[in-house]
């Protein structure tokens, strides 16, 4: 089963670019975030032609994750447990079922950027970042094969920036940030990419300002952390940089697992 995450950057921008990358990767499983639409308005039908089930879990402007599936989705979940008053649309998650211990549970997450540090919003990114690691551990007991996907927003370590010192200042390198992906590795989840590669050379992330993408400056940022079950399974991680070479393209590209399901 290939599992993909990609930060979409605007859904109805970017719908001929993704239909495109789908139609050439053929992903089973695609978790898409900052969609910044609306539920009922989410062009679901040119991704429903390819053969791909649809739940989402949208904001009008901003935010907004998504899920597509060739399988159907079952026991859809919208919004991440712990904080009833949280209207901020991040978190979608399903079963994709399958035959046997072949069923997957997959989550969309658009964690919080968190900027600037000092203010409210970066108090959000560790109050959210609180939740998750309670749902995540609760998703663990479960011992089901489980792919939280998604835009994290973190920087696990140096060696997941080309330039660490230009972020020193900036959220998604901030220490709070940094361990709680240690926490969550350390719970037993798996980083899908450096469960393959150790390189210092691989980033999902290149900003519009500034020509990051021509000089290459970019960050990983976009994350597959895979439950004891999945990690198992797993079989080849690859991120999709030609992407952001294309017209119109995301700041972010796909990042893709395959699961031997």
């Amino acid at each position: 089963m290939r599992i993909a995450t990609f930060n979409i950057n605007g859904i109805k921008a970017r719908i001929e670019a993704l239909t495109t990358w789908l139609s050439e990767e053929q992903p089973d499983v695609v978790c898409l975030q900052e969609i910044k639409s609306v539920d009922e308005g989410f062009p679901a039908e040119p991704l429903q032609s390819l053969g791909y089930n649809v739940e989402t879990h949208g904001q009008k402007g901003f935010n907004g994750v998504a899920i597509l599936s060739k399988r159907p989705l079952e026991i859809v979940r919208r919004g991440l447990p712990g904080d009833p008053e949280d209207v901020q649309a991040r978190y979608i998650e399903a079963l994709v079922p399958g035959d046997g211990d072949r069923t997957v549970r997959v989550a969309s997450l658009y964690l919080p950027n968190g900027n600037p540090i000092g203010t409210e919003k970066f108090a959000y990114k560790c109050a959210w970042m609180q939740r998750l690691a309670t749902h995540a551990a609760g998703l663990m007991a479960l011992e089901e094969a489980t792919v939280l996907a998604g835009d994290y927003n973190i920087i696990p370590e140096p060696i997941d920036a080309r330039t660490p010192a230009n972020w020193v200042e900036d959220a998604l390198f901030q220490p709070e940030s940094r361990a709680f992906w240690r926490r969550l590795t350390a719970a037993g989840w798996t980083d899908a990419v450096r469960a393959v590669t150790d390189s210092d050379h691989v980033y999902t992330f290149w900003d519009y300002q500034a020509g990051a993408w021509s000089r290459d400056e970019g960050i990983r940022i976009d994350h597959l952390a895979l439950s004891p079950e999945a990690a198992d399974r797993l079989e080849s991680v690859a991120i999709h940089a030609h992407v952001r070479g294309r017209e119109k393209p995301s700041d972010h590209v796909p990042v893709v697992a395959d699961l031997r399901l």
